[in-house]
């Protein structure tokens, strides 16, 4: 059994991480300042459920963000029975983060009982066979045995508690820990990505409601291939940096998008003011709009509009549906109506 005293991570403070950590913590006083005063309870659900939807993706969930919310607000959705029992296993894991503490392994193994309630034969229970990763038919680690994992676990848990380490980079080594111990016979990608959020909850409560897994589903590839350079090199550092770069990333975005205040882009605008009270599908809003590039009306007006709960499809469980058709959602309706008061 190792000591637990002495347990350390193997990984490098390298300038990249001291330059992220630096340029985190100023983007962090801006978001916290906005957040305070725009981060409305709507505004922390919708984020949270990007959350859910973007780490459920990363595990080949299929769900779209509008079934995802349909699922936590108690709607039918057509869908697997297992990646719907994922949404709701979830969410209930997010809602209940507040009472966790990150260095408690009582709480982990909670949180794993709720993330994968149903969906494995013993949730919130340390694996006991072998297991390895594969991406297709290659096998890309080997966990180690399963009668280490508990001591490892421990190793790990403690270090947590006593580190003097900064959050972000504490985080970032946490998270790579667990994906490499694979204490779980299953969600262990989600546990370390949970984990790391409530890690960075107890630094700045409101880093609960920032949805970096939104980034690292962007860049799926890249993570899993740090998560194999870190293991070939036996220390921590390359996914320290990746992991840092997508909180940078994640918060210069909730700043610049207004993913902390109610904020309606001009093309968004033009966008609901062209719906109406009507049903329309792409081709003809874009022949109204004056648009002939898909990807421009896609990207600045379309899922901009989607993803602020502004615009609904008639068809939800089709988004793809050649017969699919947009209107504007009753937060759509209310600005419409807002806009057309203030301009009477």
């Amino acid at each position: 059994m190792a000591n637990q005293k002495s347990y350390q991570p193997p990984y490098i403070i390298t300038p990249t991480i001291l330059n992220l950590v630096a340029e985190i913590s100023e983007q962090i006083g801006r978001y916290t300042i906005l957040a305070e005063q725009n981060l409305t309870p709507r505004l922390r659900r919708e984020n949270r459920i990007r959350t859910i939807q973007a780490s459920l993706a990363i595990e080949n969930n299929t769900l779209t963000l509008e079934q995802v919310t349909a699922v936590i607000d108690g709607k039918r959705v057509l869908g697997l029975p297992r990646e719907i029992q994922e949404v709701h296993n979830a969410f209930a894991a997010y809602e209940a983060m507040e009472n966790w503490h990150p260095a408690s392994e009582a709480d982990l193994l909670a949180a794993h009982g709720l993330l994968m309630s149903t969906l494995v034969d013993q949730p919130g229970i340390y694996r006991t066979g072998g297991v390895g990763i594969f991406r297709g038919k290659q096998l890309v680690h080997m966990a180690p045995p399963a009668d280490r994992v508990p001591y490892l676990m421990a190793d790990l848990l403690a270090w947590l508690k006593r580190t003097e380490e900064h959050p972000l980079v504490a985080s970032c080594l946490f998270h790579y820990e667990l994906e490499f111990i694979h204490p779980f016979t299953d969600g262990n990608g989600r546990m370390g990505r949970l984990w790391q959020t409530l890690i960075l909850r107890h630094w700045k409560p409101l880093l609960a409601y920032l949805p970096v897994e939104t980034v690292i589903r962007e860049r799926q590839n890249n993570y899993y291939r740090v998560l194999a350079e870190a293991d070939e090199c036996a220390e921590a550092t390359p996914f320290v940096e990746f992991m840092l770069q997508a909180l940078s990333d994640t918060i210069g975005e909730a700043v610049s998008t207004d993913q902390v205040s109610d904020h309606v882009t001009d093309q968004v605008k033009r966008l609901l003011e062209v719906i109406g009270d009507k049903e329309i599908n792409s081709a003809d809003l874009m022949q109204t709009l004056g648009l002939s590039h898909r990807p421009t009306f896609r990207d600045n007006y379309l899922n901009p509009a989607l993803e602020g709960g502004w615009l609904e499809r008639t068809q939800p469980d089709s988004p793809r549906s050649p017969t699919q058709r947009y209107r504007l959602s009753k937060k759509g309706k209310l600005w419409l109506q807002s806009e057309d008061k203030s301009k009477g």
